[in-house]
């Protein structure tokens, strides 16, 4: 089929829940995508901060054909060799005491909920079901999820929603403090936002959010299905601030591209879930298992961390030329390879304008840029995609 047929075939099959740009990418490798018609794409978003280790990662790959020669899926009624020993290296290398895995990010969101719900009944004791999020959030399309997410343009037209959760200012501690009341169970942030428009805390905010659920005696939930994974050039993004939450959701850089998320919490948290109270067929599946378990080897082998600070800090300072040149660009602000570049006009034009110079990224809260490269891009990949920004932006 030609790129036009298949074009005219999705359009025709699919559901149209999503806006799609007019090329079919039909193959990958390293930080460069391929289309139908054979043209290359630098890729600077990498299914949206998933194949964070790059498309097709060698380790990756030969990890599930392995797996897939071996057993591909059992019932969680078994014991599962390969879950067990990616729950290890979670545990091992984060705050947490205990791993569910899932299937995403707004299932893992969904789990925290209903864990924090849980907690919040049992330990707490009243009506302690209700949790603060913040506004400009995002934490997934599930009916909960997307009731938790702070953007009103998700909730539209899936009313009435669920009830429970309160919406506040993001970086803005009284603000959290004042909306506490005796039904709150928890308070669930983003440490970086990502759909919000990567939007970066003040230094004491994170910090502050620890102490008022000490204080308080709530639970503090990070999502970082977006930050996590080495995203932020740390393991998780809370690591830069040295601060650590109760419950985490993680998904997906966890699977580079195999579909795969997980819900971790210390143990006193975590034991509230019995037999009975949450399970997942598909979670904790031997195939996105051997996936996440090379995933963690990679991020754990001492390089590849240190490599996303620097080519973020490399990239950073390329953007900053820009704003220099061009006075379309108000801001650049970003944590290891998590980079947005803030304009003073919409960005979908020049997302459009780059793709067709060979560079993908995606513009988020109306006219951020977002950047959310492989770790493995190079200096080269980084100085050509500052120039071809550079180009579009010439051209307004």
């Amino acid at each position: 089929m030609t790129t036009e047929e298949l074009i005219e075939a999705g359009n025709r099959y699919l559901f149209s829940t999503y806006k799609r740009f007019p090329i079919v990418l039909v193959r990958g490798k390293g930080a460069r995508v391929w289309d139908s018609d054979g043209k290359e794409y630098l890729d600077f978003l990498a299914g949206i901060a998933v194949c964070s280790l790059g498309h097709s990662h060698p380790r990756v790959v030969r990890a599930i054909q392995a797996q897939a020669e071996t057993l591909t899926h059992v019932s969680n009624l078994y014991h599962i060799e390969p879950q067990i020993r990616l729950a290890k290296r979670l545990v091992e290398n984060s705050f947490a005491d205990r791993v569910f895995f899932c299937n995403s990010g707004a299932e893992a969101i969904e789990g925290a909920i209903k864990l924090a719900r849980k907690y919040g009944h049992e330990r707490m004791g009243g009506d302690r079901h209700e949790i603060i999020a913040m506004d400009n959030s995002f934490h997934g399309r599930t009916l909960a999820a997307v009731t938790a997410t702070g953007q009103k343009k998700y909730q539209a037209g899936f009313e009435p929603l669920p009830e429970g959760f309160r919406h506040v200012p993001y970086d803005d501690l009284e603000a959290a403090a004042a909306a506490v009341s005796d039904r709150t169970c928890a308070i669930l942030v983003e440490p970086v936002q990502g759909e919000g428009g990567i939007r970066i805390p003040s230094p004491e905010y994170l910090k502050g959010l620890r102490k008022l659920c000490d204080d308080r005696g709530l639970l503090l939930i990070f999502d970082e299905v977006q930050t996590g994974m080495g995203r932020t050039g740390h393991l998780f993004a809370h690591e830069a601030w040295g601060v650590t939450p109760d419950v985490m959701t993680l998904a997906k850089a966890l699977g580079n591209g195999y579909p795969l998320g997980a819900l971790l919490a210390r143990e006193d948290v975590a034991s509230v879930f019995v037999p009975g109270n949450h399970a997942s067929t598909f979670g904790g599946n031997p195939l996105g298992m051997a996936a996440g378990i090379a995933v963690m080897d990679i991020l754990l082998d001492g390089n590849t961390l240190p490599h996303c600070r620097a080519m973020g800090t490399r990239f950073r300072s390329g953007l900053e030329s820009l704003k220099e040149r061009h006075g379309v660009v108000r801001e650049v602000r970003g944590l290891g390879l998590m980079t947005g570049v803030e304009l003073s006009v919409p960005g979908d034009d020049i997302v459009v304008r780059a793709m067709k110079k060979g560079l993908l990224i995606n513009c988020t809260a109306g006219n951020v840029l977002r950047f959310v490269p492989p770790f493995v891009v190079t200096e080269d990949d980084v100085d050509e995609a500052v120039g071809i920004l550079d180009g579009v932006m010439g051209e307004s």
